[in-house]
């Protein structure tokens, strides 16, 4: 088929204004089918850094919005493999009006625990020790204070809403981070003062710094079988299932995913097979001629599954290229229920979609390209459209 190349080429974009809305829309769909797979992958198939594979959260067995007693701590940091635990209280309330674009985390964390359970927050010392020493500090990332224009020693005030407290910060520290750099930290014991004695001894979660990945699944079994018969049972897991656990909040995600996926599939077949249907139908007699010349039916097989597969590939190249601006795009949003700092277009999608270019350019020039290669010469050299 090396031979037919040129040929192949010229006819694949013989009808110019054709060819190019049918690239357009495969790469359309290929973009929008290429960034819903770099999700899938992002969620269900990324690999946990290593800092964050030593982690684990400990929450109500029941749900996220019940609390559990502030002495699990102690009590769970006895148990052998435990390096630390530091409190996570989720804080929530208002910054500045309810816009969605003043929408950040924020949690109460016992500083000095959070610089062990959480390394790979890079702070200047100096910023540091500030930030532990005094009471109203509150740490946060980068990102956020550029988005937000805060600078160190400005005052930030948080109007609570499930906590009814409204609590003034002093930015004392910046911290870089290569994920999870838009939380808001600050010290607990500070939330804690300003409550009523029934809410003051009562947290979310906590997270759990362990001595080794060997000791996560260990240590998780241990905390639950501890509290088991509490009044409050506890859910211990890692931090990664634990962040995809937000994704339930929009629903099925999985389910969601793959059934778009698949639509945009289908849809694909169908504008690719119409396309090479009508391009097939424009050439009958020119397919009774090249059989004259002594073009095999193999051959004229050959050359319509060719002109087919790359047109396919230069939708699905252009696709691709539109899906990594979309995730780079998506890279600089807000982190809201999941973190997508690291979302990109991985090899393995890259391939699949090359790979499924050209299973549907396949699929959907077979059967004319098969009907015009059995088209007898003479019924070809008497068509007329």
């Amino acid at each position: 088929m090396l031979q037919h190349f040129p040929l192949i080429v010229r006819n694949s974009v013989r009808n110019k204004r054709r060819s190019i809305l049918t690239v357009l829309s495969i790469a359309a769909s290929i973009c929008l089918l290429g960034v819903l797979m770099a999700m899938y992958n992002a969620f269900y198939f990324g690999e946990a850094s290593p800092e964050q594979a030593l982690r684990l959260v400990v929450r109500n067995r029941i749900s996220l919005t019940n609390v559990i007693p502030i002495s699990y701590l102690q009590e769970i940091r006895q148990i052998p493999g435990v390096r630390e635990v530091n409190v996570i209280q989720w804080f929530g309330g208002i910054y500045k009006d309810a816009d969605f674009k003043n929408f950040f985390a924020r949690f109460a964390v016992y500083p000095e625990k959070l610089f062990i359970t959480n390394p790979e927050y890079q702070v200047p010392e100096d910023q540091k020790q500030a930030f532990i020493r005094e009471r109203t500090a509150c740490m946060v990332g980068r990102p956020l204070a550029e988005r937000h224009g805060w600078k160190l020693g400005d005052k930030v005030t948080i109007m609570g809403d499930i906590f009814p407290v409204n609590l003034e910060f002093t930015v004392r520290a910046l911290y870089d981070s290569r994920r999870d750099n838009e939380n808001f930290f600050f010290h607990y014991d500070f939330l804690r003062e300003s409550l009523s004695p029934g809410r003051r001894d009562r947290v979310s979660s906590f997270s759990i710094l362990a001595d080794s990945a060997d000791s996560v699944p260990r240590i998780a079994a241990a905390v639950d079988e501890m509290y088991r018969n509490s009044p409050d049972q506890t859910k211990t897991e890692t931090e990664r299932a634990f962040e995809l656990s937000f994704l339930s909040f929009l629903g099925n995600v999985k389910l969601f995913l793959l059934s778009v996926s698949g639509a945009v599939t289908f849809t694909l077949l169908l504008v690719a097979g119409n396309t090479m249907a009508m391009s097939v139908r424009e050439r009958v007699r020119e397919v009774g001629i090249l059989k004259t010349l002594g073009y095999t039916p193999g051959e004229i097989l050959g050359i319509i599954l060719g002109e087919a597969v790359i047109i396919a590939l230069l939708g699905t190249m252009l696709g691709l290229a539109l899906a990594g601006g979309v995730c780079a795009f998506l890279r600089q949003g807000p982190i809201t229920f999941v973190d997508l700092k690291a979302l990109s277009m991985p090899p393995v999608v890259i391939g699949v979609a090359l790979g499924l270019s050209i299973v549907m350019g396949l699929a959907s020039s077979l059967i004319p390209a098969l009907g015009a290669a059995r088209r007898p010469i003479i019924e070809c050299l008497r068509f007329t459209d």
